[in-house]
């Protein structure tokens, strides 16, 4: 491995407590897993729940903090009761996070701890992340990306570790899968929770289900899509027990959020 995780040991051994915002996935899995390694005690991990939370990510993540021995404390995070959160506009993602990071503040600021961290990894800097800035409001650390860390840095460390992330697929809120300016309400993330966890049993490694109204655009990995396009017949049928009435299958791309609605025809091939 490279010098990055002697860096990161360096980085982390000189905080005096780390509280990590914690999703469950592969980078906040790799920061907690670290500073659990060198802070011991004196780090601890903090999960948002609210609705745009699948229920199956929030047990997988308690199920990895309690094999890693680490402190876990659920957030009830309200985001849905602002207006800019709801509205979907291209800057969701900060009143989310600005919402999770103050929340964090209050709790460490309750419970003595003084240092706040989130899992960004320099490949996010190549990407427009409004997030970012609710960070640096509220002096939220990203220890990884100060450390040097990319996705494949972060890869390799859970494989070294034999992490049962190290392989997990990249993972987001279920309000990205609404196109930008479709509102956010609480039944529309619950309607695409089912829809994942209905398609979930056919063993596709990433699946999300995008959100047009009637039209269900279900993305898969590359090397997936082919069988994806096999079972057409049966995506459709599981997916109609939803509401959604056309099906179009294409292939994931990271960072991708549609922006309107596309016409509701054929499957994507």
């Amino acid at each position: 491995m490279s010098a990055r995780p002697a860096a990161l040991d360096d980085l982390l051994a000189s905080f005096p407590d780390l509280v990590v915002a914690f999703s469950g996935g592969v980078d906040s899995s790799v920061l907690l897993h670290s500073a659990v390694r060198v802070l011991g005690a004196r780090a601890v991990a903090l999960i948002g729940d609210s609705p745009s939370l699948p229920r199956r990510e929030l047990a997988e993540a308690e199920a990895f903090a309690a094999r890693l021995g680490a402190r876990l404390e659920r957030l009830a995070t309200d985001e849905l009761a602002l207006d800019g959160y709801r509205a979907n506009d291209g800057q969701r993602c900060y009143f989310c996070r600005h919402t999770l990071f103050a929340s964090m503040e209050s709790w460490a600021r309750a419970h003595g701890f003084t240092t706040l961290a989130y899992g960004e990894i320099t490949d996010d800097l190549s990407e427009p992340r409004p997030g970012r800035r609710a960070a640096a409001e509220l002096d939220v650390r990203a220890p990884l990306r100060e450390a040097g860390f990319s996705k494949a840095d972060v890869r390799a460390y859970a494989r070294a570790h034999e992490l049962v992330v190290a392989e997990k697929p990249a993972a987001a809120c279920l309000s990205s899968r609404l196109p930008l300016g479709t509102p956010v309400t609480r039944a529309a993330l619950a309607r695409i929770e089912a829809a994942e966890e209905a398609l979930r049993p056919l063993g596709f490694a990433l699946l999300r289900v995008r959100d047009h109204g009637p039209h269900a655009r279900v993305e898969v990995a590359a090397e997936e899509h082919a069988r994806a396009c096999s079972l057409e017949a049966e995506f459709g049928a599981r997916l109609a027990a939803q509401g959604f009435t056309s099906l179009e299958l294409a292939v994931y791309r990271r960072g991708e959020q549609a922006t309107t609605s596309p016409a509701a025809n054929s499957t994507s091939r």
